[in-house]
């Protein structure tokens, strides 16, 4: 190929370089300048990729890094409270504050100035006591012997002298009380006989009431044949001796029913029992109780009254004579004194549904075996019988019914001796029991089979009730 060809296609192809190379730097800046203005013009965000995510949260979470150092490095500070009530509270508790502050303040005042005080008012006594230790020491020195012992005498006559007025003044007083306990006996004799008038009720020494039921026909026929009087004894023990027993029951659910009609004809034959207004049950023992002695004062004016249950062992001689050693006394509560447990379990043996008004034990109240009242608080009962509460079991509610009067308790253990052989040998010692019977059965167990044996062997010699002196 020729020279000049050769290099003409150089030229042309040199040419063609730099057009090119014009050309892409202008269509590149279009490119670019379109790129620009498509970023920097609003529109709607587009989808960010996998990529944009990560370094979206890589910085969100750096800020948050940052701001929680500025609030460390800040401290508390102040923050606005979102509403008033949280306001409200927090100047609440910096007023708070600001009075215990306060308070504090006033105790530390307080306390030092009766420490002041407290070591001034030493300081004095010990300056006082150091004064006459020094002073006593000097006169008791410069006294003679002889003048120590006139003064020891001194002291001693001085010392028998008081005790001389003193025991005047105790003697003075002890007859006192002794006339005035002798007034008040006159005075409850004197009104009790003018009560007794107005009422019209018969005056008798005491009354026992054997607490029986419908179903108990057995033990009240084992009763009358040994502890019991019956028929003419019944009555001369009644006119001679003052001394009034009966059987205690109510009537059935059906008034007029077989039940009563049954209790007729056995009353037609032995007269010995004494109806009240009670339906019969076993959950309404305190009201029938309650009852009883209501009913009892109403007919008899007499000096006790004693509730017996029909399956224990009784001598009514040895009971008239501890009766008889308490006359004149104008609220008396005889029996065996106990107190248990409250029984808070429904279901079990003398439950106590208001076990919450008592606590964990009961307070002190006669056994319900047997125990005896004086007329004042026979009185009572018949008086207040509305108003009275009634608890499960008639001993505890007897017990409350007293708890707010001054009442004598007697706590006599003779009224509650178990069974033979305790209460035989008592018997052959001559120290009869006025009653017996077994703990672990609230009664003589089996008691309509055991009660004559118990009688023979336990019971006061025979005719021992008709030789009481009352």
């Amino acid at each position: 190929m020729p020279p000049s060809s050769i290099r003409q296609q150089r030229v042309l192809g040199t040419k063609w370089v730099v057009l090119l190379c014009i050309g892409c730097f202008w269509i590149g800046t279009l490119c670019t300048g379109k790129v620009w203005s498509t970023q920097m013009t609003p529109g709607p965000p587009r989808a960010m990729g996998d990529f944009e995510r990560i370094l979206l949260a890589q910085q969100q979470h750096k800020q948050l890094q940052s701001e929680e150092e500025e609030e460390e490095l800040d401290g508390f500070e102040f923050r606005t409270p979102k509403d008033s009530s949280e306001t409200k509270e927090i100047l609440d508790h910096v007023t708070h504050l600001h009075s215990s502050i306060r308070t504090l303040d006033k105790n530390m005042v307080s306390l030092e100035a009766e420490l002041s005080a407290t070591l001034k008012h030493h300081e004095e006594e010990e300056s006082k006591t150091m004064k006459q230790l020094t002073s006593g020491s000097y006169s008791s020195s410069l006294k003679h012997p002889q003048e120590k012992q006139e003064d020891r005498i001194q002291g001693k006559v001085q010392k028998e002298e008081t005790r001389a007025v003193e025991k005047e003044e105790t003697k003075s007083e002890s007859s006192d009380q002794d006339k005035k306990q002798t007034q008040a006996v006159m005075n409850y004799l004197k009104w009790r006989n003018n009560s007794s008038v107005q009422r019209g009720a018969k005056k008798v020494f005491m009354v026992i009431g054997i607490n029986t039921a419908f179903s108990s026909r057995k033990r009240r026929d084992s009763v009358r044949q040994t502890w019991m009087p019956g028929g003419e004894k019944l009555k001369r023990l009644e006119e001679e001796k003052g001394i009034v027993m009966r059987f205690v029951i109510g009537h059935g659910a059906i008034r007029g029913g077989i039940l009563d009609r049954a209790l007729e004809a056995e009353n037609n034959i032995h007269h010995d029992f004494l109806r009240i207004e009670h339906t019969e049950g076993y959950l309404e023992l305190s009201a029938k109780t309650k009852i009883y002695f209501a009913t009892a004062f109403s007919l008899w004016d007499a000096e006790f009254y004693i509730k017996v249950d029909d399956d224990i062992h009784t001598n009514v001689g040895m009971l008239a004579q501890t009766l008889a050693t308490h006359r004149h006394k104008p609220a008396i509560y005889i029996g065996c004194m106990k107190s248990g447990p409250v029984l808070s379990h429904r279901g079990v043996k003398y439950y106590e549904p208001e076990y919450w008004k008592f606590g964990e034990k009961y307070f002190m109240h006669a056994t319900g075996q047997l125990y005896a009242i004086s007329r004042n608080l026979a009185e009572f009962i018949a008086n207040q019988e509305k108003i009275l509460k009634r608890y499960a079991n008639e001993d505890v509610s007897l017990g409350s019914w007293f708890l707010g009067l001054d009442v004598e308790y007697v706590d006599d253990r003779n009224l509650c001796c178990p069974t033979p052989p305790t209460c035989e040998n008592r018997a052959k010692a001559g120290k009869w029991c006025v009653a017996s019977f077994d703990w672990s059965c609230s009664g003589i167990c089996r008691s309509v089979q055991r009660l004559s044996e118990v009688h023979q062997k336990c019971g006061e010699r025979e005719g021992a009730v008709w030789n009481v002196t009352l």
